[in-house]
C-alpha cells in the first residue's frame, strides 16, 4: 500500500491554493481596479452608477470579441498581431457593403467573412510557408491595414441608418435590453467558445498543441490543419469585432483600432492565459477585457491624457507577462 508523506500532502495543498488563486486572480484584479478608481474619482456614486456600467460594457465588446479568438490562438501556442488591422479592414468592408445597397445582414456577414479570410491566410502562412506566427501576423498587420486604406480610398465610409448601428450603442432600444445587443451576442459567443474549448475534442486538441506540439503530432493530431481552423475561427471573431467597431463609429474607418491587438493580447494574459501556450480560459479573458475597459473608462473620468493611459496599459502588459513567466517556472519546478 502506498502512503502519502506529509511533504507530498503539503505540496498538493500548495498546488491547489495556487490553482484557486490563479482562477480568482482576474476577478480580484477587476474588483481592485474598480475600487481604486471609485476612491480616486470626485464622484464615486457616478462612477459606480448603472449609466457608467452601460458605458463600460459597451466599450468592452470590441476587445472582448477579439479576446475570445485570441484565447484560442494563445492557448494553441500562437499569437496574432494583425487584430487591429483586421478590425479596420472588416469594418470598412461592411461599411462599403451597406453604402452600396447590401442588406444589413449580408453586409455584416461579409465583414465577418473578410475576417475569416484574414485568419485563414495567417494560418496558411504559418503552416504551409512555415513562417513563425509573430512574423506572419506582423506582416498581415501591414497588409490588412494597407488594403483597408485602398478599398476605402483612404477616407472614411459613411453608412446609412440600419439596425447595425444599434449593435454597440450605450443605451439600447428597447430599454429592457439594459445593455447593447452586441454585449449579449458577445456573452453568448463567450459561453459557446468556453464549452467548445473545455467539452469538445477540438478544444482538447487546442490545449494539447499548445502544451506540447511535438507530442500532439506523435498522438496523431493533425496540427497544421488545426492551426488553420484556429486562426480561421479567430479571424471570424475579429471580423465581428470590426463590425462592432463600425457600429460604434457609424462609419468604416481604415485608420481605427491601431494598437487594439495589444489590448486583446493583454486581456488574455491578464485573464490567466500563458504566452507559452496550453493555458487559458474564455472567462478569464472576458474578465481581462473588462479590466482593460475599466482602466480606460476610469482614466477618462479622471481627465488623464491619452499618453497616461498608454503608459498604464503598457506597464500592465509587462507585469502580466512577468507573472505569466513566474507561473510557468513554478509549473516546471
Amino acid at each position: 500500500m502506498t502512503t502519502v508523506t506529509e511533504a507530498e500532502q503539503v505540496a498538493v495543498a500548495g498546488a491547489r491554493r495556487r490553482q484557486v488563486l490563479a482562477r480568482l486572480g482576474p476577478f480580484l484584479g477587476l474588483i481592485a481596479v474598480i475600487a481604486v478608481f471609485a476612491l480616486m474619482t470626485d464622484s464615486p456614486s457616478q462612477y459606480l452608477s448603472v449609466r457608467n456600467f452601460r458605458i463600460v460594457v459597451a466599450q468592452t465588446v470590441i476587445v472582448a470579441l477579439g479576446a475570445i479568438g485570441m484565447t484560442m490562438i494563445i492557448v494553441s501556442g500562437g499569437i496574432d498581431l494583425s487584430v487591429g488591422s483586421a478590425i479596420a479592414l472588416t469594418g470598412v468592408v461592411s461599411a462599403l457593403g451597406l453604402r452600396d445597397g447590401m442588406t444589413p445582414l449580408l453586409a455584416l456577414l461579409l465583414g465577418v467573412a473578410a475576417g475569416g479570410v484574414i485568419g485563414l491566410v495567417n494560418g496558411l502562412a504559418i503552416t504551409r510557408l512555415k513562417v513563425i506566427p509573430f512574423i506572419a501576423t506582423l506582416g498581415m498587420l501591414g497588409v490588412a491595414r494597407g488594403v483597408a486604406k485602398w478599398v476605402a480610398d483612404q477616407q472614411t465610409v459613411n453608412i446609412p441608418e440600419t439596425w447595425i448601428n444599434e449593435l454597440a450603442v450605450t443605451f439600447p432600444r428597447p430599454e429592457w435590453l439594459i445593455v447593447a445587443p452586441g454585449v449579449w451576442l458577445t456573452v453568448i459567443l463567450a459561453v459557446v467558445a468556453a464549452l467548445v474549448l473545455r467539452r469538445t475534442v477540438f478544444g482538447r486538441r487546442v490545449f494539447a498543441i499548445g502544451s506540447n506540439e511535438a507530442a500532439a503530432r506523435a498522438c496523431g493530431i493533425p496540427v497544421d490543419r488545426m492551426k488553420i481552423w484556429i486562426y480561421g475561427l479567430a479571424g471570424l471573431l475579429f471580423g465581428l469585432s470590426g463590425v462592432m467597431q463600425m457600429s460604434r463609429l457609424r462609419q468604416g474607418d481604415p485608420t481605427v483600432a491601431i494598437g487594439t491587438e495589444l489590448d486583446v493580447i493583454a486581456a488574455v494574459v491578464i485573464g490567466g492565459g500563458s504566452l507559452n501556450g496550453g493555458v487559458g480560459t474564455i472567462l478569464g479573458s472576458m474578465i481581462g477585457a473588462s479590466i482593460m475597459a475599466v482602466l480606460r473608462n476610469g482614466s477618462q473620468q479622471m481627465g488623464w491624457p491619452n499618453y497616461i493611459q498608454e503608459i498604464i496599459i503598457g506597464a500592465i502588459i509587462v507585469a502580466a507577462v512577468a507573472v505569466d513567466r513566474v507561473r510557468s517556472l513554478k509549473r516546471q519546478a
